[in-house]
């Protein structure tokens, strides 16, 4: 169902996934294009600069396979699946919720959940969500979160108490 009002059309490329700092990161490097096409090259990697550090560190470290840790770096099953399978289906649900959440979005207006009336306020929204999308701000304050908080709750909440 096609709508000819001209604001209906500015909805269909709303998107939370095209833009901001990350997105134009992964364009210069040439892991995505402008669609958020080339998956299979973010998977592969993103998947390498997390995973194959740790495995060079570990070999270098003599806890590849045994050493002095509980747990070698072999043998840590969390590991592996932490960046071998939920890093790469995170990474591709990225392209799913992109497609998916323009569908969504259009969906709002094309089923009257936002009336004509409140296309203005609609769009106000949207273009709020897209600024906070595109904040440089935005995400160092994420990052640094992450390493603050995040390493916290981390060492003290999450991680068992033994040598891996």
């Amino acid at each position: 169902m096609k709508s000819k009002h001209p604001l209906l059309q500015e909805t269909r490329d709303f998107s939370l996934v095209l833009g901001g700092p990350l997105y134009q990161l992964y364009l210069r490097s040439h892991i995505a294009e402008p669609s958020l096409g080339l998956v299979h090259r973010r998977i592969l990697a993103i998947t390498l600069i997390a995973w194959l550090p740790l495995l060079l560190l570990s070999a270098l470290g003599g806890t590849l396979a045994g050493g002095e840790v509980s747990v070698p770096f072999l043998h840590d099953i969390e590991a592996h699946v932490k960046f071998l399978i939920a890093l790469p289906v995170m990474i591709f649900a990225e392209l799913v919720v992109h497609q998916r959440l323009v569908l969504v979005v259009r969906q709002f207006v094309d089923r009257g959940i936002v009336v004509p009336a409140e296309l203005p306020k609609f769009h106000a929204a949207i273009d709020s969500a897209v600024r906070l999308r595109n904040s440089v701000a935005l995400e160092v304050a994420l990052v640094i979160l992450v390493y603050t908080v995040g390493h916290w709750a981390w060492q003290d909440q999450i991680a068992l108490q033994t040598t891996t």
